[in-house]
């Protein structure tokens, strides 16, 4: 980061995959993102070129080129040229992956170049590999505090010029604390120690990591640690059970991006449940069934390998894979049965 800034728009370099004779079976990068691990997603076609139509573009389409390129797990699949336009051909569409092959030429898809597209459509992906590591501190609970990110592995602060609630929106989204409630400056949650790794912040409130924002990188920053910002985010997000006989067994729910979802029941077990319990206000846990024993769900799959030691107060304070990223369907959606029956 030092000797210099960024403001976006990076170019990356592309993936190949060769067959054993040398001919290139696949190729895809990932271009106009914060980082070589987000942005537009292209493939190579005919020595073109070109983009990803989004339609039927999800997650699971999302985590191959993912893994694809190295970058970890898929954490947002955006459509509607998040990441800008191409200009180029849009090669594929309705490109419709299990997640689990190793090359975006491996999934089903329209033959190529076959599409009623057009640019505004284009397909993004963002994966874990680069986002900026998050953390608040000093704060009232988990989910406010002073903002501080980690880079060459240690922490460091971010200064308050131009910080806003559209910054504060997308830390608490990646927080998974709901939504902004400010965006206090003058280190309101105390002063940091370290390096202030980041300033100038300028978010939408649309973006998914801080990572993706644009912002001023170069050292020295021109702040002091009385300049650091801070967040207050609202409450974790909302849990509910569905489908059971009271409002106190069913299917779990979260609320994550104004939508309700399910719960992975990969490693599900009786401490998950009984945070649950807890959180719901719904006395001990009896049992966490999982196989959809209450019904599948229809929309997203928010949580996986969720990992609780049973003592959290929400769901949302233990460990899980990052919002959205799983490899499951909704046969598998989690459940709880709490001792309370309220009605």
């Amino acid at each position: 980061m030092q000797g210099g800034s960024h403001h976006c728009c990076f170019s990356h370099v592309p993936w190949l995959i060769f067959s054993p004779s040398g001919q290139t079976l696949s190729i895809s990068m990932l271009v106009d993102g914060p980082h070589r691990c987000a942005g537009r997603v292209e493939v190579l076609h005919q020595q073109q070129w070109g983009t990803v139509c989004d339609d039927g573009w999800d997650l699971q389409d999302a985590e191959v080129v993912c893994w694809q390129l190295g970058c970890g797990a898929a954490v947002a699949a955006p459509g509607f040229a998040h990441f800008g336009r191409g200009r180029d051909p849009i090669w594929l569409d309705q490109v419709n992956c299990t997640g689990t092959e190793s090359a975006l030429s491996e999934c089903r898809a329209k033959p190529k170049g076959v599409h009623k597209c057009h640019h505004r459509e284009d397909a993004g992906a963002v994966c874990s590999g680069n986002p900026t590591e998050l953390r608040l501190v000093n704060g009232s609970s988990r989910c406010s505090g002073r903002v501080e990110v980690l880079h060459n592995q240690q922490w460091g602060t971010v200064c308050d010029d131009g910080w806003d609630l559209n910054d504060a929106e997308v830390v608490c989204q990646q927080m998974g604390c709901g939504v902004a409630l400010s965006a206090p400056g003058s280190a309101h949650f105390g002063p940091g120690s370290n390096h202030i790794w980041l300033g100038e912040v300028e978010c939408t409130g649309a973006e998914v990591t801080l990572s993706e924002c644009r912002s001023r990188m170069e050292e020295p920053i021109n702040c002091h640690h009385g300049e650091d910002a801070g967040v207050v985010c609202s409450d974790p997000p909302a849990l509910r059970l569905v489908n059971g006989s009271s409002l106190c067994a069913g299917r779990v729910e979260v609320l994550h991006q104004h939508q309700w979802g399910t719960v992975c029941d990969d490693s599900w077990d009786e401490e998950d449940a009984a945070v649950v319990c807890r959180q719901l206000g719904c006395g001990t846990v009896v049992s966490a069934p999982g196989a959809a024993q209450f019904g599948k769900g229809h929309n997203a799959i928010w949580l996986d390998d969720v990992n609780c030691t049973g003592k959290e107060d929400t769901l949302s304070e233990c460990l899980a894979r990052p919002w959205g990223t799983h490899n499951c369907d909704h046969g598998e959606d989690a459940s709880v049965v709490c001792s309370e029956q309220v009605l």
